[in-house]
């Protein structure tokens, strides 16, 4: 599977955004940090993206992703110089995987330059090539990218289209590689499109070049670079499996399926997208697009999208293996594995130092003439004639006149030197430098006895953990999971509605706040309880939760697995839903503490709620001026259910509608208002879950009775099959 844009990729990419030339940056994003979004303006079009996947990628793309709140500082640069800038022209530098766009702004004509190879990086420069400023930082040989010094590309290698036949019998008179080496690293063609070249030439790849036809792969390369020139589609090749048929497959990538459906079908079987079919693609299935960009979104272009989601789960650590969901046991199995590994370099440290010892004393003479020699010569010439001397007896790899040692090959059982390599120093003897061996073994020795004790001490403790494990999972308490940040919305009241929308509701004046101003927009709803100090609450009609496909091993089997998206299939807010959000609201207020049994919320749109007030009036802090027809739930009744649900990997106590949590989860309970107060509803909860107070407090909306109960407050109930 191809991971990175070749120079034939990039070639075509070229041409296609060339096409775009005289349209305008609207606005940069970079919703990753591996990841750079123009928006782009043309003239006669829609508006699309322009996706900088450093290192990897560059193609156009009208989907819609999710763009950070905040803008990142190389963001924010890219705007403050690119906005509303021309895009005058995309070319690539020489044949190599390096794209620079140009741009005619208001500060004169600037550049951005895409590497697509290493690690990539993504520098601005202005109209004479000074770094405006890079998206990382580097240095390497022959070149520094950071702000303020001159761009320079990186060295050029050749360009295929400039080879004469000439130059190419040349090249294969001097060169020590084979065929396919040549040609993918001194003919910069890489190695997927060499051997395409000894294919089309008929000549097997790893001959010598000597016995290479150069013409008949001259005329293979000009085939090859002639395609490319007129080639304007974009192929994605399809990895068939056991159950798919090359036939098969190429009929499902042909279907009109909706988006959701045709990304997880090439999610599944794409492995590259090509501007050119070579002869190793005959055994793939083929999907064909308009142009290349169109081919790598619909192969990568999902998973791109989705970029602002991974950036938040790596901010929880939640993307790290084994840090954010490491349980006891994992962290101790972790630390098992590694003082195994530490104990078996001991082993192998005490045994190398305890040869060399050996060898040393067995060759005694040889060593004792060697140390004499030197010490002579060094005493006679200096060392830096010794070094220039020593570079031509076979005996000696490297001298340290610092240290007054040198690193020597000692004999192997035929008196050759081609035995291992020691240190000897000339203020030692021979035994003493044989000794200082036998020393070093001797201390990795005593460190392999603490090794053995830790190690022995790790697995006390993974036997306990385990024991604990298996205790909680028969009594139904989940793992802890240690986490250095909690989900964005567990600071607010949340829930999860029918269908997978996100509710969320400020918990204090500060949060009805934020709850506005940073979660309420587009076609979204506003719900408010018709009591005084109810909270401001935010019904999301495209971000929510979706089932994790891929469930994590330490959530158990009776609790529902989700993952946040921005972007949910389905985002219509239909009256059923709002219904739901209004119950929720309503429970959320001080309907709750009232004890009453029914109450009345009111929902709007997004514009409808304003901070400004008329004049000679004052709105409070968390509180906002609604304006226009309002839609009204009356009557509705005051009950709450509570399940355990996994979000993001993260076992979590979530309130909602009675009628969903009994759909969504196993372990759940149905509350109304009471007499019990939360804390000691919340310890109850600690108790017979182990999920912490903290986050359960949250959820309860106040003191309650229990209507309900299946394994939140006291174990679960087995089925007959279980008791079986």
């Amino acid at each position: 599977m191809k991971a990175t844009m070749s120079g034939f990729d990039l070639r075509a990419v070229a041409r296609e955004l060339n096409e775009y030339s005289g349209a305008y940056v609207k606005k940069a994003y970079m919703p990753h940090y591996e990841q750079i979004v123009l928006r782009i303006n043309p003239k006669d079009i829609d508006q699309f993206d322009l996706v900088l996947v450093r290192g990897a990628r560059i193609y156009t793309s009208n989907r819609d992703r999710p763009m950070p709140m905040t803008p990142p500082p190389f963001a924010m640069v890219l705007r403050k110089h690119l906005k509303n800038a021309r895009m005058t022209g995309v070319h690539q530098l020489g044949f190599d995987r390096v794209l620079c766009f140009d741009f005619d702004t208001k500060f004169g004509q600037y550049h951005l330059y895409v590497e697509v190879f290493r690690d990539g990086n993504i520098i601005l420069t202005d109209e004479k090539n000074i770094i405006i400023q890079p998206l990382t930082h580097a240095s390497y040989a022959g070149r520094t990218l950071k702000k303020g010094v001159e761009y320079q590309p990186p060295p050029p290698a050749m360009d295929p289209h400039e080879i004469k036949m000439e130059h190419l019998v040349e090249m294969f008179e001097t060169s020590d590689r084979d065929l396919v080496s040549t040609l993918g690293g001194k003919v910069n063609l890489g190695g997927t499109h060499a051997n395409a070249v000894c294919a089309l030439a008929g000549m097997e790849a790893n001959i010598d070049t000597q016995e290479a036809d150069a013409q008949k792969i001259h005329t293979a390369l000009q085939s090859l670079l002639t395609d490319l020139a007129e080639s304007k589609e974009g192929f994605l090749l399809l990895k068939p499996d056991q159950k798919n048929t090359t036939e098969s497959l190429e009929t499902q990538a042909s279907k009109h399926e909706p988006n959701g459906k045709r990304d997880r079908f090439f999610e599944q079987f794409a492995c590259e997208a090509t501007p050119t079919l070579l002869p190793n693609h005959e055994q793939f299935a083929k999907a064909t697009f308009p142009t290349l960009c169109q081919a790598v979104d619909a192969w990568k272009g999902a998973h791109d999208a989705m970029a602002l989601a991974r950036r938040e789960a790596e901010k929880l650590d939640i993307a790290a293996p084994g840090r954010g969901h490491s349980t006891d046991v994992e962290r101790l199995e972790r630390r098992q594995v590694q003082q195994e590994k530490a104990l078996k370099g001991f082993s192998v440290k005490i045994e190398k130092q305890q040869m060399l010892g050996h060898v040393i004393q067995n060759n005694w003479t040889h060593v004792e003439s060697l140390l004499t020699q030197v010490s002579a010569a060094v005493e006679e010439k200096g060392w830096s004639q010794v070094k220039k001397d020593a570079k031509e007896i076979p005996w000696i790899q490297s001298l340290n006149p610092a240290q007054r040692s040198f690193v020597t090959i000692l004999p192997n059982e035929n008196n050759e030197p081609k035995g291992p390599q020691a240190t000897l120093s000339l203020d030692e003897t021979v035994h003493q430098n044989a000794q200082r061996h036998f020393e070093a073994a001797r201390k990795q020795k005593d460190k392999t006895k603490g090794a053995v004790e830790a190690l022995e001490e790790t697995i006390l403790y993974l036997q306990r953990a385990k024991k604990k494990e298996e205790k909680q999972q028969a009594s139904g308490k989940l793992n802890k999971i240690k986490r250095s940040k909690r989900l964005w919305f567990e600071n607010h009241r949340w829930t999860m509605l029918s269908g997978g929308h996100l509710l969320v509701g400020g918990k204090d004046a500060k949060g009805n706040d934020a709850i506005v101003k940073k979660h309420l927009s587009g076609s979204d709803m506003y719900l408010h309880a018709d009591l005084h100090g109810a909270p401001s609450c935010s019904l999301r009609a495209t971000q929510g939760f979706a089932p994790d496909q891929h469930k994590p091993a330490h959530i158990p089997e009776d609790v529902p697995a989700f993952r946040l998206v921005d972007k949910l299939g389905d985002e219509r807010i239909t009256a059923e839903k709002l219904e739901e959000a209004a119950t929720l609201a309503l429970c959320w207020s001080r309907a709750w503490a009232g004890g009453g049994a029914h109450g009345t919320v009111y929902a709007v749109k997004p514009a409808q709620v304003s901070k400004t007030a008329q004049t000679g009036e004052y709105v409070g802090k968390g509180a906002f001026i609604v304006r226009g027809q309002r839609q009204w739930f009356k009557d509705l009744d005051v009950q709450i259910g509570i399940g355990i649900v996994a979000i993001n990997g993260v076992p979590l106590l979530m309130g909602g509608l009675p009628e969903t949590i009994r759909s969504l989860c196993q372990r759940f309970a149905i509350l109304r208002p009471g007499m019990v107060k939360k804390e000691q509803l919340a310890n109850r909860i600690y108790k017979n879950t182990g999920l912490m107070t903290d986050d359960v407090l949250g959820v309860l909306p106040g003191a309650a009775d229990i209507i309900e109960d299946f394994g939140i407050f006291s174990p679960a109930k087995k089925s007959a099959q279980e008791e079986e």
